[in-house]
């Protein structure tokens, strides 16, 4: 029953929390956000929130920084927008899963290049 709870909730968090980022943070410096992930610790207080940033790897950093910044700000309103008795602590993380996946992608579509190329004997 635990594990489905986790996932509820951070189900909630994770949409809250990407309305609160779309809606209420005015600064223009944080770019295209979008939240990906959201992993609950097991008593349900404390969330690590997954972004990805469409951009740079300077972008990604501002973005990280400024969210980091607003934390409590993010947390107070996503509060008021979920039903729950305790709000978990809030701590934002780079999602680094795309650019591993694209990597990955990179590097498959390198080797079947090579073998393209390759003359059969």
């Amino acid at each position: 029953m635990r594990g489905k709870r986790k996932f509820q909730v951070g189900g909630q968090i994770k949409t809250a929390v990407s309305e609160v980022i779309r809606t209420r943070l005015s600064d223009p410096r944080i770019g295209f956000v979008t939240v990906t992930d959201v992993e609950m610790s097991d008593d349900l207080r404390y969330a690590k929130i997954y972004f990805s940033v469409l951009g740079e790897e300077e972008q990604l950093k501002n973005s990280l920084k400024i969210l980091k910044g607003a934390r409590k700000f993010i947390q107070t309103e996503t509060a008021s927008r979920i039903r729950i008795r305790f709000m978990p602590e809030i701590d934002f993380y780079i999602d680094k899963s795309l650019a591993y996946g694209a990597r990955i992608e990179e590097l498959l579509n390198s080797v079947q290049d090579d073998l393209d190329t390759e003359e059969p004997e």
